[in-house]
């Protein structure tokens, strides 16, 4: 299928090796972004010929992250569309028909070194202090030998020959030009002996055939770009747009990997962090709003993002700016009831169903990410256990907190209309009447209802608790004094 008007059409490429890292979802997030902005249209295609990373229903994860996300694709494995197969294990033989056609055409050649002979020859390298490269001793062999030997059944990869001693350049829309002396690149295998292409020869022909225009891709994939670009003179394709991001890297600029890092965009969402907020985070990993707005959403980003605002040093992703955004989003850009539904896979089995709408708006402004809920009110509906040591404050003497909780049993006692303000009035009063320290005694009050010292505003928690239950944990504090 030809593209006259030349659609922008951009894609990722992931492998399926596992999880779906959190640099796919960023790539496929730019990705998506710039297609929608051009009225074009973004690809998923499935790059599965290194089959000893291949990880079975790892395709799927990546397929369920980006609908968690929101972002869409046109095209792919799952959908389909005019540019089939769009998994590449199942087009080997196109591949191997491009390999050949670069035989030919006197571009690539079979190479026969075994495994053993590529290892030796990297260690004669490595002790001159070279840089280690394949030696081309296999080029150098005339095609007729060379088919004579794959016809008697030799094994083989296929390579591509690179020429010495030329600058391969291209303007590359987010860094601008850029060099690389062919003598730094390697002839690159294009197919494997076991049949499989490589990335190399693999991507190439895939973004040609799925009329890529803009190849948004990872800065780690800029040493490959000549070996690409020759593929594509090669073969007399036009070249696409390419465009290198700036890499995810860790507060120390060390990159992000799976050894170090949690990376899997299904252990933040199971981590209870919004997709809203991730995505939007993910907006700022490399691009700035043009009204330094930190907070938008996706169609602003969408309206607003363009490659010439994307820098080249790779962004920070900092756990703790998520954190801040993530509540920012509980907080401010969801309402209750939409929480209420966001909070259920994340409740404990045994939190009660009619506790929710009464405890949210106590704990929501300290809630984090959604898995929070159950440390944040797990003293509602679970019995709390104290110690004495526990009730005394620096402020304070185990006599002192005897009186205290006297006094509040009684008046606790008395109190009728079970409410936060009035009741906060009662024990107020009563405390500056006797002279109390307040902060010591509201502290009493605090550990001896809810086990903690931090928690929701005191007298709208006790409210929740309701009366039997504050009656019972006061008189069990209390008795710790007898």
């Amino acid at each position: 299928m030809k593209n006259p008007k030349k659609t922008i059409r951009t894609r990722i490429a992931p492998s399926p090796t596992g999880l779906m890292h959190i640099g796919t979802a960023y790539m496929a997030l730019f990705n998506y972004a710039f297609a929608q902005k051009n009225s074009g249209q973004f690809i998923i295609r499935i790059e599965d010929t290194d089959r000893q990373r291949f990880v079975e229903g790892s395709e799927q994860v990546i397929f369920d992250g980006l609908k968690w996300l929101g972002i869409p694709h046109t095209e792919g494995p799952d959908v389909g569309g005019p540019h089939v197969p769009y998994r590449q294990s199942e087009n080997l033989s196109m591949y191997k028909k491009f390999a050949e056609e670069l035989i030919e055409k006197g571009y690539a050649y079979y190479c026969f070194c075994s495994v053993e002979t590529l290892d030796e020859m990297r260690k004669q390298q490595q002790a001159r202090k070279e840089l280690p490269h394949y030696d081309r001793r296999c080029r150098v062999l005339s095609i007729e030998e060379a088919k004579k030997r794959v016809d008697a059944g030799e094994k083989y990869v296929i390579r591509m020959k690179v020429p010495d001693h030329e600058v391969i350049g291209w303007d590359d829309a987010i860094r601008g030009h850029v060099e690389i002396n062919s003598d730094v690149v390697d002839d690159q295998v294009l197919m494997k002996s076991d049949g499989f292409p490589t990335y190399h020869l693999g991507v190439v022909v895939d973004d040609h055939r799925m009329e890529i225009t803009h190849i948004m891709r990872g800065e780690e994939w800029i040493s490959s770009t000549p070996k690409h670009i020759l593929l594509y003179r090669y073969f007399g394709w036009e070249l696409p747009v390419f465009a290198h991001m700036p890499l995810l890297r860790n507060p120390d600029r060390s990159k992000m990997s799976k050894r170090k890092n949690d990376v899997s965009v299904q252990s933040y969402r199971e981590k209870g962090y919004l997709s809203e907020a991730l995505r939007n985070y993910l907006c700022l990993m490399g691009w700035s709003h043009p009204q330094e707005k930190d907070v938008f959403n996706l169609n602003e980003f969408i309206a607003k993002m363009s490659l010439e605002r994307i820098q080249t040093t790779g962004p920070i992703f900092d756990i703790n700016k998520l954190n801040w955004m993530n509540g920012k989003y509980i907080r401010e850009m969801l309402s209750l009831d939409e929480i209420i539904e966001r909070l259920q896979p994340f409740l404990p089995a045994d939190f009660p169903k009619d506790l929710l709408p009464k405890v949210l708006p106590l704990v929501r402004d300290r809630l984090v990410t959604l898995k929070d809920i159950g440390l944040l009110t797990e003293f509602f509906y679970r019995n709390i256990a104290l110690k004495k040591e526990d009730l005394i404050g620096k402020k304070s003497t185990a006599d002192k907190v005897k009186m205290y909780l006297d006094e509040s049993i009684k008046k606790f006692e008395a109190v009728t209309e079970w409410k936060a303000l009035p009741m906060e009035t009662v024990l107020r009063d009563m405390c500056d009447a006797k002279g109390w320290n307040r902060g010591a005694f509201f502290m009493t009050l605090r550990v001896a209802v809810t086990g903690r010292t931090t928690t929701p505003p005191l007298f709208d928690t006790i409210e929740v608790l309701g009366k039997e239950t504050t009656m019972k944990r006061l008189n069990q504090a209390c008795a710790l004094f007898t």
